[in-house]
């Protein structure tokens, strides 16, 4: 039986290459995106096998119109790839409220609406795949982060509870953690916000590395691509997924830190039990 994925951003970078492996694969594909123009060139590469919908993240009407249009159109879907996001460079203090709740909004609410709409489908199929693309940032983060980190990381906790929620329907769940790739991230789907001296030091080297990485990433999505279907076709698909050499280090060395943290801690953490009263 044809795959059928439904792949959200995917105007550009991550998304539009998980949309052209797929359709190399004979897969048919819905990719929606804000603007339908974007779409375009992806659905002139075989438009029997490609359904291209406007789908703001942000907009339940739309969400609710895209999942009815592609069961209409091919009759099931097979994948969800949550993808749409986009980055901030900011310190705690440097972030408008207003900043953190907009990037929550399309980060985490998006990924969530999304699969909301898709669950009575996978349920009634009783199979499919959801997979949330997060990032290394869902597992750690640094100076200047915190607002994109936050909202990978709370996209990662709400994975792990889905993932026992749907096992005994036959649907997995695969947290895809990618490390530096190629895409836009880091350009136009990075916001910098202002500066304050305070920082220099700390969130300073932070905007420096992200201005400094984009178009320089070692990552291909194409190859990432090729990795997701290989953990989806596993006979057990790992609940995480860390992609790039930067990705395995980095996770590697953050879980080192926290079980060594957890050891020197054990005593104090055991002894905080109610003291037994005679």
């Amino acid at each position: 039986m044809e795959k059928v994925w439904f792949i959200t951003g995917a105007s550009s970078g991550f998304g539009k290459a998980f949309a052209e492996y797929a359709i190399t694969q004979g897969y048919k594909v819905i990719v929606t995106a804000r603007r339908l123009d974007k779409l375009e060139s992806i659905k002139a590469i075989a438009p029997d096998q490609v359904e291209a919908i406007k789908m703001d993240v942000n907009n339940n009407t739309e969400i609710s119109d895209a999942v009815k249009k592609a069961i209409d159109r091919f009759g099931r879907v097979d994948v969800l790839i949550n993808n749409a996001g986009y980055g901030i460079v900011g310190a705690v203090e440097e972030t408008p409220e207003s900043e953190l709740r907009a990037l929550m909004d399309t980060n985490f609410f998006g990924a969530v609406s999304v699969t909301q709409a898709l669950l009575p489908t996978f349920r009634q199929q009783r199979s499919g795949a959801i997979v949330n693309i997060t990032s290394l940032g869902g597992q750690l983060s640094f100076a200047g982060f915190s607002a994109y980190s936050a909202s990978k990381c709370a996209l990662e906790g709400h994975s792990e509870a889905l993932a026992d929620e749907l096992a005994p329907l036959g649907i997995k769940v695969l947290i895809v953690e990618p490390g530096n790739f190629r895409t836009e991230l880091a350009g136009d789907a990075m916001k910098h916000m202002p500066e304050l001296d305070a920082y220099k030091e700390t969130v300073g080297a932070t905007r420096k590395f992200a201005r400094g990485m984009n178009g320089a990433q070692e990552g291909d999505p194409a190859k990432a691509a090729i990795a997701i279907d290989k953990a989806l076709a596993a006979e057990k698909t790992p609940l995480r997924l860390q992609l790039g050499e930067d990705a395995v280090n980095l996770i590697k060395k953050h879980s080192e830190t926290l079980l060594q943290d957890l050891a020197t801690w054990q005593s104090v953490a055991i002894d905080t039990k109610l003291s037994t009263i005679a």
